[in-house]
């Protein structure tokens, strides 16, 4: 004889199975936004990481000027050089003003002269400066002419034009010293505030996308790279070479 089945007893089983699987859904429910939530915050530096950096257009210009600092350190040890009549490789000289005219000039300048300028003309902000910023930049062009007529290696064997050659350095030089100390101190820190925030992103994206047009994928290490191999043919690559002994 089959057993006699408590359907009361059932019935209470699958009320309670019902209650208990309700009670997981919702709590899983509840969850689930704080999980997404936290996947969210953790996959976001991650992904910056992976697709490399995010520069600020001030950023990227300042770092810019980095290299024009190497690159003046380099005009430096060839104006030692010839005053001393000390050797060096003439080929450094005129890869040092070509980087100058490419990277420096053609580029960084046009930079600031298409994006900066007229942002800050038409804010009616730092008006004198750009005034006299654009004036260097158009004095330091006339300069590198002068400097890349000059680098062969039989101009520096006649005393005049080497020391014309040495003055026109000298006077870069001192021109872009303070000229790129000012515009990292002035003007690139007021420029956000003339600008607004999605204008700034967009204008770093432009950036590197002109950067990319004229040097290729990853155009600023390879500059840099440019600029290493330049300090070690100078034998001046070392950073500890410059530390004071005192």
């Amino acid at each position: 004889m089959k057993d006699k089945v408590n359907f009361d007893s059932v019935s209470e089983a699958r009320r309670g199975f019902i209650k208990q699987s309700g009670m997981l859904i919702a709590a899983a429910a509840m969850m689930q936004p704080f999980g997404l939530l936290a996947a969210t915050a953790q996959a976001k530096p991650e992904k910056k990481a992976e697709d490399g950096k995010e520069i600020s257009p001030a950023e990227d210009l300042m770092r810019e000027h980095g290299i024009l600092s190497r690159l003046l350190l380099i005009y430096e040890e060839v104006i030692a050089r010839l005053n001393s009549g000390r050797e060096f490789p003439v080929e450094v000289l005129v890869d040092a003003a070509g980087l100058i005219r490419r990277f420096v000039e053609d580029y960084h300048e046009k930079l600031e002269e298409n994006y900066l300028f007229p942002r800050f003309k038409k804010a009616g902000k730092l008006v004198d400066l750009v005034k006299v910023l654009l004036q260097q930049h158009q004095a330091g062009r006339r300069l590198t002419d002068r400097i890349r007529g000059l680098a062969t290696a039989s101009a520096i064997k006649n005393p005049a034009k080497k020391r014309r050659l040495a003055r026109y350095m000298s006077l870069f030089i001192r021109m872009y010293r303070p000229h790129k100390a000012r515009e990292d101190t002035a003007l690139f820190p007021a420029f956000r505030s003339i600008v607004s925030p999605k204008e700034y992103a967009s204008l770093g994206e432009a950036f590197e996308d002109q950067e990319e047009k004229l040097f290729g994928k990853g155009g600023f290490e390879h500059v840099v790279s440019e600029v290493e191999r330049l300090e070690k043919a100078m034998g001046m690559y070392e950073l500890s070479q410059f530390t004071a002994s005192i």
